[in-house]
């Protein structure tokens, strides 16, 4: 029951994450056709290489756990081949719980990092003086949702030892 639970708000909060990613691609598209435009008539946004920079690096973490949820991130099976199907899932669930300690840790040193730039009030170096701690910020919450995602398929994997799979339209 808790597991099913789990795996609801797992896949609802990597949906919204996914969409917050597909919506920043588009601001990317919008942004440098924007700049492009405003080059034609010898100005700029001044800010493209920064926005886009940060926007690129939100869109890459928060789709960690979608990509996750959905088998989509790229695999290495050589070992897995090796054993009987049924025991698949004790390589993923060992993988899966290794991936889990590593970027737990790696979480955790960037929330030192993002908690120390929003005290420090440390701001980019650009025109826009954008605070460090927003984007900073939006690759954290995709590291802890894919932390989530992490633990919810090792929850997955005990309860049912079997590797979970998501339908999507190209299944």
């Amino acid at each position: 029951m808790l597991v099913r639970f789990l795996v609801t708000l797992s896949r609802l909060l990597n949906r919204l994450s996914g969409a917050l990613a597909m919506l920043l691609i588009v601001y990317v598209l919008c942004h440098i056709l924007l700049e492009i435009v405003l080059r034609l008539f010898g100005t700029s946004t001044y800010v493209l290489d920064e926005f886009i920079g940060y926007a690129v690096a939100t869109i890459t973490f928060l789709g960690l756990g979608y990509s996750l949820e959905r088998n989509s991130l790229i695999k290495v099976n050589i070992l897995s081949e090796k054993l009987p199907e049924r025991l698949h899932w004790i390589v993923d669930l060992w993988v899966s719980a290794m991936s889990f300690a590593l970027f737990t840790w790696v979480s955790y040193y960037w929330y030192i990092n993002v908690l120390r730039s929003f005290k420090r009030g440390t701001t980019s170096e650009s025109i826009a003086a954008t605070p460090l701690w927003l984007p900073e910020g939006m690759v954290l919450i995709g590291l802890v949702l894919l932390c989530f995602t992490l633990l919810v398929r090792m929850l997955t994997l005990i309860s049912t030892k079997h590797i979970p799979h998501i339908e999507t339209a190209h299944s």
